[in-house]
């Protein structure tokens, strides 16, 4: 239908008619008609003014509401930084891993490095504003410029009398009067940073450089260590024949004393101690317990004790009563306390080795108070020792009951599958050597005897033990098939303190343990596994050479450009690394750049950890319990479980919960967690949410906090971007500012928030 306009509407095309697309309404094409003359165009363009001006008048508003979308983001990043600082104004007070020491060092030095970087900024904007930028050859230039101006008086004497003798009102202007202050300042910083500074970053870029090429190297053999092994179905196997083997003491293995030497390994029921070390574990305790009496191990055989070390009256009375209630069903537990927590988790293990009934078990299986073991978890590992008496370890594979509950637990669990599933397989089937992980593994009592036992010196008594059994020629094997479920820490400050004491433990070992490696009898390879790979490769090259070149050479490389980072270093190389961690993980792929940029982030938290544990320094020997939420396995029905492998009374059914005898502990519990917080408001609202009986979820929020080493790298590495802005580096700009952004959500706590 045509327009009513009489123009428009004319037998004879004249003008310039407007086509408007229906798919967007704001797209306008202009067709120029057939000799049409000049004239008529103009007349056309001049009655098209009106819809011109509609359309940029719309488009002006969708503008002003992108602006305004930004504004209203921006201001909300403006709110949640305003209360981060209101709800963390005493977090310097809390006790914290990294509060002394050389976590304050570090953070002065990341707060000189923020300011340098801005100051330099600002002398860089304004050298691109005046045009100040030289090209390369910039030092030759001023060296022929300052001579020329050097002998311009020796030049002025060759001119004529009357030329030389200048009026009085006029004089020679000095150099510096030409150049201005700022100007020569900007200048002498060039030739400073050129002659001294690009040197040293040079040289210092290179070796780290060559150590992230050496650490990739490793990392992709382990990869295809681990495709081999997939494609060649390799895993150890339960043997089927037991041979009458001596053991490492001279004396037949138990099983052969006992005639269980035969083909059927379901035969094969020694003597196992089972233990359960935990520390004000009131959230995950009674999972646990109730996990671990539910095993499928003839009751007579297996000893469950559960090793306390809190410090908290409620939460002992609450474990005590949980211990009582499966005693009474036929459970053979016991419940033990220490009442000083000396050597933490290694001293507590080390006590209850030291009590009589010990020698009787010939196996010991740890689970730490956030595991659940499967029934029949004894059953796939423990006949893995049978006619193997040089075994010393078996240790199973951990799976999570959390991992899809925030970002943060997402990209834990692409790191502890790569840390499983490649790691400790690839080291297990082709070196019989790993790292014990402290849980979720079964040690034969005679090897932790033959290796010294549990030792306090350190925070790692796990690997510690692993060490010194692999230097005394116990073998290990690893059940990838075998996984036991736990929980993963789900606030970025609970998981910054569990790595600290990962990442400051193994530095501690290595200095106290370097010495007995020289001195062990295990072949000289085992010993430059040990040494190179196992301490110096992965547990001190890889964090010094992720935040040294990616949180303090790439900035300083925008501000002396001279010393210049390549691209296949910054982008290609860690993103092919991000893809080889996730492969074990392959519903995790769509996170591999956060993935990415979430592990240089931890770098500054691992750095300052490897660096307290080698040197001593701070609070390298702090144990501080990993805080959990108290998530248990959904699938698995523990009641129908319980009432077929457990006798209980006729007229007691088993309930998942705490007994009856400690409600009234948990009533006193309910009350102590209120008090905790330092908000009047939450604590009250906290206890009125309280429901009689006690629920996992029903616990208040503890208030997020700031990190302050995290929000001053952001701030330096969004400086960063904006000077790389002035070079036109443009995937060095994206770079730091994804990366930029990273430090800052980690550094308001964003990163654990609850992901819908």
């Amino acid at each position: 239908m045509a327009p009513p306009s009489s123009w428009w509407g004319s037998e004879e095309q004249r003008g310039t008619p407007v086509v408007v697309k229906m798919d967007n309404p704001y797209s306008l094409v202009e067709i120029d008609g057939p000799g049409m003359p000049a004239s008529d165009n103009n007349k056309a363009k001049n009655k098209n003014a009106k819809q011109f001006t509609w359309v940029l008048l719309l488009r002006a508003h969708r503008a002003v509401g992108c602006v305004a979308w930004l504004a209203a983001g921006f201001w909300g990043i403006l709110g949640i930084v305003n209360r981060r600082v209101r709800r963390s104004q005493d977090a310097d007070d809390e006790p914290d891993a990294e509060a002394s020491g050389r976590g304050r060092t570090m953070l002065r030095f990341l707060r000189a490095f923020l300011l340098l970087s801005l100051a330099l900024l600002a002398l860089e904007t304004v050298a691109h504003l005046k045009g100040w930028q030289f090209p390369e050859h910039l030092p030759g230039n001023l060296q022929e410029l300052e001579e020329q101006l050097q002998h311009l008086p020796e030049q002025l004497q060759h001119l004529p009398e009357h030329l030389r003798q200048l009026p009085e009102h006029l004089r020679v202007p000095e150099r510096r009067e030409i150049q201005g202050l700022l100007h020569r300042a900007y200048v002498a910083w060039l030739e400073f940073r050129v002659d001294y500074i690009a040197w040293a970053i040079q040289k210092l870029s290179t070796f780290c450089i060559l150590l992230f090429m050496v650490q990739s190297v490793d990392r992709i053999v382990q990869c295809l260590a681990c495709f081999w092994i997939k494609i060649r179905g390799i895993r150890p196997r339960i043997p089927t024949a037991a041979s009458a083997k001596k053991n490492r003491r001279g004396r037949k293995s138990a099983d052969v004393e006992n005639g269980d030497a035969d083909d059927d390994a379901d035969g094969y029921f020694p003597m196992v101690l089972v233990q359960m070390p935990m520390c004000n574990e009131k959230e995950v305790y009674e999972t646990s317990i109730s996990h671990v009496c539910q095993m499928d191990w003839p009751r007579d055989r297996m000893l469950i004790q559960v090793l306390d070390d809190s410090d908290d009256e409620v939460c002992q009375m609450l474990i005590k009563a949980e211990v009582t209630k499966w005693s009474q069903r036929g459970v053979n537990i016991i419940y033990r306390h220490r009442l000083s927590r000396t050597g933490y988790k290694a001293g507590n293990l080390k006590s209850a080795m030291s009590c009589d009934y010990v020698k009787d078990y010939e196996f010991v299986a740890i689970f730490d108070a956030d595991f659940q073991p499967n029934p029949d978890f004894l059953k796939l590992t423990v006949p893995h020792f049978k006619g193997n008496p040089e075994l010393g370890l078996v240790q199973a594979r951990w799976s999570f009951v959390n991992k899809d509950e925030n970002l943060l637990t997402r990209l834990q669990n692409i790191n502890l599958c790569f840390h499983f599933e490649v790691e400790q397989q690839v080291n297990g089937v082709y070196l019989n050597f790993f790292g014990f992980n402290g849980t979720a593994g079964v040690w034969r009592i005679e090897a932790l005897e033959d290796s010294g036992g549990w030792m306090e010196r350190t925070t790692v008594e796990d690997m510690d033990i692993a060490v010194r059994a692999h230097l005394n020629g116990w073998k290990f094997i690893f059940l990838n098939d075998v996984k036991v479920l736990c929980e993963l820490p789900e606030s970025y400050e609970a998981y910054r303190k569990q790595q600290h004491r990962w990442h400051s433990g193994p530095m501690q070992l290595f200095r106290l343990c370097l010495p007995a490696v020289f001195k062990s009898k295990i072949p000289f390879w085992k010993k430059a596994n040990l040494v190179m790979l196992f301490f110096l490769l992965r547990k001190l090259v890889l964090p010094f050479y992720s935040f040294t070149l990616f949180c303090v050479i790439l900035p300083l490389t925008m501000f002396v450009p001279e010393a210049e980072l390549p691209i296949w270093v910054i982008c290609y190389i860690p993103v092919l690394m991000s893809i080889l961690n996730i492969l074990p993980a392959p519903k995790s792929f769509p996170f591999v750049i956060p993935y990415l940029l979430f592990e240089n982030t931890m770098s500054v938290t691992k750095f300052n950890a490897m660096v307290s544990g080698l040197f001593q320094l701070g609070s390298s020997y702090e144990w501080i319990v990993t805080k959990k939420a108290g998530r248990t396995s959904s699938a698995s029905d523990i009641l129908a479980l319980a009432e077929e492998t457990v006798p209980a009374r006729p007229t007691a059914k088993l309930v998942r919960g705490v007994s009856e005898g400690g409600l009234e502990e948990w009533g006193k519990l309910r009350e102590q967690e209120a008090a905790e917080w330092a908000n009047k408001e939450d604590a009250a609202a906290a206890l009125a949410a309280a429901p009689a009986t006690p629920k996992k979820s029903s616990k208040a929020k503890k208030p997020n906090r700031i990190f302050k080493k995290e929000l001053a790298l952001a701030f330096l590495l969004l400086t960063a971007a904006t000077r790389s802005l002035l070079s036109a580096q443009g995937l060095h700009f994206y770079f730091l500012l994804f990366q930029g952004v990273t430090f800052l959500a980690v550094g308001l706590d964003l990163i654990g928030e609850q992901v819908s």
